[in-house]
């Protein structure tokens, strides 16, 4: 039986406004990580979902002079979810569900996601402290937003519980890159659905 061409599944996009200029590659199959963007703080996280999920990323993001970091961070998570529904083609080569429950030290985060091209975010859970460093960590969940909105998928994150702000972040993205890794495998034998279609 002849083992079947997986398409190479990669993406590159530019996305300039009058916020916010970004270039993005990826390759959901993997590669290098590279990433140019502010505030350090969510450039860890992006890197965190990056390597869980097993994709090779680079993206750079300039602009954003308000200082508080929201436009950045929401048209990364815009760029990084419109590359991913290219890589995806027509939505019939991957596993679509994914889940994943992360401990860090005292915090626990779960992500579950149908990448099935039905844009949909839920968010549950409080953080401790409203900060890590100068970053405000109410723009989490604008990433996470954006991204479903773009990428196409249902995505639900919950925090469980935990002390300390950055631990939570950095389960919940541990989470989400594991649940990605799960659902966008390459998958044989079209649509994964009972219509027959996304």
């Amino acid at each position: 039986m002849p083992i079947p061409v997986i398409p190479p599944r990669q993406a590159q996009l530019n996305r300039v406004t009058l916020e916010t200029t970004i270039s993005g590659e990826i390759n959901i199959d993997g590669g290098p990580i590279k990433l140019s963007l502010a505030p350090a703080f969510m450039r860890h996280m992006i890197d965190t979902l990056a390597v869980y999920a097993g994709w090779g990323l680079s993206l750079t993001v300039e602009g954003d002079e308000l200082g508080d970091y929201h436009h950045a961070v929401e048209d990364a998570g815009l760029v990084l979810g419109d590359m991913l529904a290219v890589c995806l083609g027509d939505f019939s080569g991957h596993q679509r569900f994914g889940y994943g429950l992360v401990p860090m030290d005292e915090a626990l985060a779960e992500a579950a996601l149908d990448a099935g091209r039905r844009p949909f975010f839920h968010f549950k859970g409080q953080w401790p402290q409203s900060r890590v460093g100068d970053f405000d960590l109410c723009l989490v969940e604008e990433f996470w937003r954006a991204l479903a909105q773009k990428a196409g998928w249902t995505l639900h994150v919950t925090l469980r519980h935990g002390r300390n702000g950055h631990h939570l972040a950095e389960a919940a993205f541990k989470a989400l890159g594991l649940a990605a890794r799960l659902a966008l495998a390459p998958r044989v034998g079209g649509t994964f659905s009972t219509k027959g279609v996304l």
